[in-house]
C-alpha cells in the first residue's frame, strides 16, 4: 500500500477525514452572501452610536447654556457663545442655538429655555449618512432665572 493514501493511527486503525467530500470555493461564496449584510449591520451600529453621542453632547451643551442664561449677568450672546464653545470643544461645530426669552430682560424666577440642534448629516462620520440622513438632533434645557 502507498503510505500517503493509507494513513493509520498508532492503534492501526485508518484515519478518516471528517466531513463530506471537498468543496473548494464554498467559503468564498458564503462570505460573498453574508459580508454585505454584516458590513451594513456594523455601519448601522456605528451610525446609531454616533447619533447617540451627538445627542448627549447637545443635551450637555443646552444645559451649559441654560446655566449661563440664568445667571444675573447672562445675555443671549453669552448663552450662544457658551453652547457653541462647549459643542466645538467636543468636536461638534455648527450647532444652532435658540434662547427664549432673552436672559438680559427676563424677570427673576422666569423660566428660560435654551435649545441646541444640528442636522445629523453635518456630524456623520460617513461621507453620506444613509441611515440617519436628514434627521435633526435637538435638545432643550429649562432653568429659572436667578435673582430676588
Amino acid at each position: 500500500m502507498h503510505a500517503a493514501r493509507d494513513r493509520r493511527l498508532a492503534t492501526g486503525r485508518p484515519i478518516r477525514r471528517r466531513g463530506g467530500p471537498r468543496r473548494p470555493g464554498v467559503a468564498a461564496v458564503e462570505f460573498a452572501i453574508v459580508a454585505p449584510i454584516f458590513f451594513m449591520l456594523v455601519i448601522g451600529i456605528i451610525e446609531i452610536g454616533r447619533a447617540m453621542m451627538v445627542q448627549q453632547v447637545l443635551i450637555n451643551a443646552s444645559r451649559v447654556g441654560a446655566r449661563q442664561a440664568v445667571t444675573l449677568s447672562g445675555t443671549q450672546t453669552s448663552v450662544v457663545s457658551a453652547v457653541s464653545t462647549y459643542a466645538q470643544g467636543v468636536g461638534i461645530p455648527g450647532v444652532t442655538v435658540s434662547v427664549s426669552p432673552d436672559p438680559g430682560t427676563a424677570a427673576a424666577g422666569q423660566p428660560i429655555t435654551v435649545g441646541a440642534s444640528i442636522s445629523y448629516s453635518n456630524v456623520s462620520w460617513l461621507p453620506r449618512a444613509w441611515f440617519m440622513g436628514g434627521k435633526l438632533l435637538q435638545a432643550t434645557s429649562v432653568m429659572r432665572k436667578e435673582g430676588f
